[in-house]
């Protein structure tokens, strides 16, 4: 078994030696721009991309041509949402969200308060989950933008998209799903769900950083955005830019595999994750997990260790890596605000630590955290009991 043992990819995936070997021709072999369309390293990377663009829309049940490439899901997210505000100011200026979105959902909607529109966020119960009757008290006849993510980065809950989905298509207002930690881990049908926009990061799947995608519906109603970037009309026109073609063909060989692997592969971690709960709780008192375990990602645990700080319990078995949190937010030492949202205290929330198992997690690994997990908390909390009993002497 090989140190560290890597329990974090809800904040990042390995790449899967199968994308990266899709990949390589594209560096060196295949080189072209895909907009050069004068020769034939030119048409090679344009149908590479096309290939690509094909496998994510197969992923989500969408038509290639719904297909956007972009950076990652923060542009995605921030395409989205900024884009269908920008190009449909005329129907409305209300956006409703909720308070455990990703920052790249609500930072999005705090710009655009500075532009005058009004957000409302919607409230989550002490499950992480989000009551579709509590969106629908929110939306008001301004409302012209739904963006609720399909599961938590930090706590896993997989939220009702298709009640959401079809509340908003009712009201005809555009409804956004951030699907990072979604896609490629629980199904995800754009149509089923009613879903207009939708976001996706390749790094979350297994294929590389920096590249993603954002569908658009392209009918029944084709939906409108304005980009966020103009110079050489890419992408339709939503997306300007030099397409990364190798990341590209990474990210549509992450889909495919997903799309492919999907049912075993969620079997398979559901049952490790739930070994790992297992095990901790059954050695440790005083562990609670934060978010509903049975509308959950099957790779994701989420648990507060009563009079640990997580930080402290990190520190200690540094040979386990895994997260306090969200990764974007990794450097503040404030409380999760997705917690906070719950009604976790400050306390509970501080000694929160987030497990992500993964595609190439073994079954002797996850009893290998459970040991450091039990060893670690019971060193820290005797430390804490002796250096109480000091103080009280």
């Amino acid at each position: 078994m090989k140190l560290p043992v890597y329990m974090d990819n809800h904040a990042t995936t390995p790449v899967d030696p199968r994308v990266l070997e899709a990949m390589l021709p594209y560096f060196t072999e295949v080189y072209g721009n895909a907009a050069s369309r004068n020769h034939r390293l030119g048409w090679e990377a344009e149908a590479a991309v096309e290939t690509a663009r094909k496998q994510v829309a197969k992923l989500i049940n969408a038509s290639p041509q719904e297909i956007v490439f972009t950076s990652g899901a923060t542009e995605s997210d921030n395409l989205a949402i900024k884009g269908a505000a920008w190009a449909h100011r005329g129907r409305g200026n209300h956006i409703v969200t909720l308070p455990t979105e990703h920052k790249a959902v609500l930072d999005a909607a705090k710009r655009l308060e500075q532009e005058g529109f009004s957000v409302t966020c919607a409230r989550v119960g002490a499950d992480g989950l989000v009551d579709p009757d509590d969106v629908k008290r929110a939306l008001t006849d301004g409302t012209m933008l739904v963006s609720v993510m399909a599961a938590n980065n930090e706590i896993g809950v997989l939220q009702p998209i298709a009640e959401i989905g079809k509340l908003c298509r009712e009201r005809g207002i555009l409804f956004h799903t951030d699907a990072a930690q979604a896609a490629g881990k629980a199904p995800v049908d754009v149509e089923r769900m009613g879903v207009d926009l939708l976001s996706i990061s390749a790094h979350k799947i297994y294929g590389p950083k920096g590249v993603g995608a954002l569908y658009v519906r392209g009918k029944n109603p084709a939906v409108e955005i304005a980009p966020l970037i103009d110079g050489g009309g890419h992408e339709c026109g939503l997306r300007s830019g030099t397409l990364n073609v190798p990341g590209i063909v990474g990210l549509g060989k992450a889909c495919e595999l997903c799309r492919l692997e999907m049912p075993e592969e969620s079997r398979r971690l559901g049952g490790w994750r739930d070994r790992l709960r297992d095990g901790i709780f059954s050695r440790l008192d005083d562990v609670r997990v934060n978010g509903s375990m049975e509308h959950r990602l099957p790779h994701n645990l989420n648990v507060s260790f009563g009079g640990i700080d997580g930080e402290s319990l990190l520190v200690g078995m540094n040979d386990v890596a895994v997260s306090l949190g969200s990764a974007c937010m990794s450097a503040t030492r404030e409380p999760s605000y997705v917690l906070k949202a719950l009604g976790v205290s400050d306390d509970r929330a501080q000694s929160s630590v987030r497990f992500g198992l993964g595609r190439f997690n073994t079954e002797e690994e996850v009893d290998y955290v459970i040991g450091r997990v039990v060893e670690t908390a019971n060193v820290l909390r005797d430390i804490s009991v002796k250096a109480e009993g000091k103080c009280k002497g």
